[in-house]
């Protein structure tokens, strides 16, 4: 069975009360019966008060203290974000990189990941649990705690996308963010913005490479040809959102998605506005 990875930005978790919406979100994909992993990363702003704590300490911070300290933000994350699933009755366990497996480079701050082993998470998954995953971090081969630079959360998808479905061809990963998708300008500045609905892999990294921080670039070209994207608002759940993929991999995979992306979602929506939950 295919696994389904999601993932949430810190403005999709800006506030505790937020943790209830992406519970919700997460429980109307568990409904049919998918296996699901979620990727979440640190709540908005807490990973730059952790850089300004730790400068405030040591203007020059060392590289192993630091990512020691950063990726606390994440595992706030993921054990709220349980709690909140628990309280709705979902089964669910929270990971950390390098409980998920997520091996990398040894250069703090700046490392890659060179192998998934999520053997925990698969144990889990078949334990009809869904498995919340710490992103932006992992382990090196030295068993140091590693950070794979700001934007790392969404490679920490994709590869986790590539390992859960290696016996797949094509695998899925939803952005859940505060915009509907990638547009052709900014719009939370120019309200005449046009939505994309479908871009290639390579479109898609040539907009990020020039400056839209919609989506890291490491974690698209990761994806080629692997994993098919979807960018779509945690605030209007009924937008379809951007796909990024190949034109073979939408018409391959249009009857897999249209059965896993129900609608209308049961997920209410009164009051929430950008920025809240």
């Amino acid at each position: 069975m295919k696994t389904l990875v999601i993932k949430f930005g810190g403005a999709a978790v800006a506030s505790p009360a937020c943790f209830d919406h992406v519970a919700e979100i997460v429980k109307s994909k568990i409904e049919k019966k998918k296996r699901v992993v979620v990727v979440v990363s640190a709540m908005k702003g807490a990973t730059d008060r952790l850089i300004n704590l730790a400068k405030e300490v040591h203007p020059n911070p060392p590289k192993r203290e630091y990512d020691m300290l950063v990726t606390v933000g994440e595992r706030i994350s993921i054990s709220l974000l349980a709690m909140a699933m628990d309280k709705i009755g979902l089964q669910a366990k929270s990971f950390t990189g390098s409980q998920s497996g997520i091996i990398t480079t040894s250069s703090h701050s700046e490392a890659r990941i060179i192998a998934v082993k999520p053997h925990r998470i698969e144990k889990s998954l078949n334990e009809s649990q869904v498995a919340i995953v710490a992103g932006f971090q992992g382990v090196s081969e030295q068993n140091e705690i590693t950070t794979l630079g700001r934007g790392g959360s969404d490679t920490t998808a994709v590869a986790l996308a590539i390992a859960l479905n290696r016996e797949n061809f094509f695998s899925e990963v939803e952005f859940y963010k505060d915009v509907r998708g990638i547009y052709d300008r900014d719009p939370h500045l120019d309200k005449t913005a046009s939505k994309y609905d479908f871009l290639s892999y390579e479109e898609a990294l040539k907009i990020t490479l020039a400056g839209a921080k919609i989506l890291h670039p490491r974690a698209i070209a990761l994806a080629k040809d692997r994993v098919r994207l979807r960018i779509r608002s945690f605030i209007d759940l009924n937008d379809d959102g951007t796909v990024i993929g190949s034109d073979a991999y939408l018409k391959e995979e249009t009857l897999f998605y249209e059965s896993l992306d129900p609608r209308p979602y049961q997920v209410s929506l009164k009051g929430l506005k950008v920025g809240q939950c």
